[in-house]
């Protein structure tokens, strides 16, 4: 048996498994199985060819926002309008093939924008191009999921089932656990708050599976078996997703506003060039760029000439900081 038919057959028996206090700990262990099974599938094969044409493109600019979304919902046209770049777009699918970046240019920084080729259902399975689209969106700092607002919240649905099964969390905290494997010393199982989820057998459970019968385990939070997993396997990536329906000149009035009022939501019309300029505040606010104004000891502070930072340092500047000097302006002003 492969390991796709592996994961399906899991699958199969969580979803017709009952959840309750006496199956809480056989669904821990098949949820260990199926993460298990499903970083095995991400593992590049040795047997693999050079890398899709396209899709080696360089992190540049202060961010990187990368669009995913199923054929025909309008990525190359949202590209081409909010960048200098043209990405072919026309009335049939897959019309991008490859990995095309643009550049926006919003309050001084510049925003990498990357048009990734439409993704089919079983991206996360290697169907399509699923596999390398969704290796370029684990490297950005944003998601922008393009949906056709024709379609109503199936897209959106089937996206976070495939981004989801290949560890990519959308719109969600890192779980606070703190987890150490040991030499020994067996497992010290601890917990700030009361916990609802995760029991210590149920804890000892997961380890097993993954050989682990030395570590460290810290709740800070009242975690899932699902969160305890992630940090196990430590691949998992938080990312902010900003859900942007196009297309919204052909539905109702009433679908619009209901679309709108969703989570992490903005309702475009590409065509008709509606509503962009709110989506790029949304976006803004999602990226979280802080502006950062450098001078020379002795100098003169030089207010056009400035640099954003997303809160990520090169990782020889933490050894080497000695000091720094830091005007805010008052909260209470």
């Amino acid at each position: 048996m492969g390991i796709l038919e592996k994961i399906a057959e899991i699958e199969r028996e969580i979803s017709r498994t009952q959840k309750n206090k006496a199956t809480e700990y056989h669904l821990g262990l098949l949820k260990a199985k199926l993460a298990k099974y499903r970083a095995q599938l991400l593992e590049p094969s040795k047997s693999a060819g050079a890398k899709g044409e396209g899709f080696d493109v360089m992190k540049s600019g202060d961010a990187r926002v990368a669009l995913i979304g199923f054929p025909s919902v309008g990525k190359s046209t949202f590209l081409s309008l909010m960048t200098s770049t043209e990405s072919e777009a026309a009335s049939y699918e897959f019309t991008t093939l490859t990995c095309i970046p643009g550049v926006i240019q919003y309050k001084g920084a510049n925003i990498q924008l990357l048009d990734l080729p439409g993704i089919i259902e079983g991206a996360a399975q290697g169907k399509g191009r699923g596999r390398q689209v969704i290796a370029v969106a684990r490297t950005a700092d944003v998601v922008i999921m393009m949906l056709d607002a024709t379609k109503g919240d199936v897209q959106r649905e089937l996206l976070e089932k495939e981004l989801e099964s290949v560890g990519i969390r959308l719109n969600c905290p890192k779980p606070n656990i703190y987890f150490k494997p040991k030499k020994g010393g067996g497992l010290s199982y601890n917990s700030m708050v009361p916990l609802t989820h995760c029991p210590e057998k149920l804890v000892q459970l997961i380890l097993h599976e993954y050989k682990i019968f030395n570590a460290e385990v810290l709740f800070r939070e009242d975690s899932t078996p699902d969160e305890f997993i992630d940090v196990i396997v430590g691949n998992r990536v938080y990312m902010p997703c900003l859900y942007v329906y196009n297309k919204v000149d052909q539905i109702s009035i009433e679908e619009v506003d209901r679309l709108a009022h969703r989570p992490n939501s903005v309702v475009i019309s590409c065509g008709m060039k509606l509503n962009l300029d709110y989506l790029l505040e949304q976006l803004w606010e999602d990226l979280a760029l802080i502006c950062i104004y450098t001078k020379k000891r002795g100098g003169k502070l030089f207010f056009w000439s400035s640099i954003y930072s997303n809160l990520r340092i090169h990782r020889t500047l933490a050894s080497q900081f000695k000091y720094a000097l830091v005007w805010v302006r008052s909260f209470f002003t």
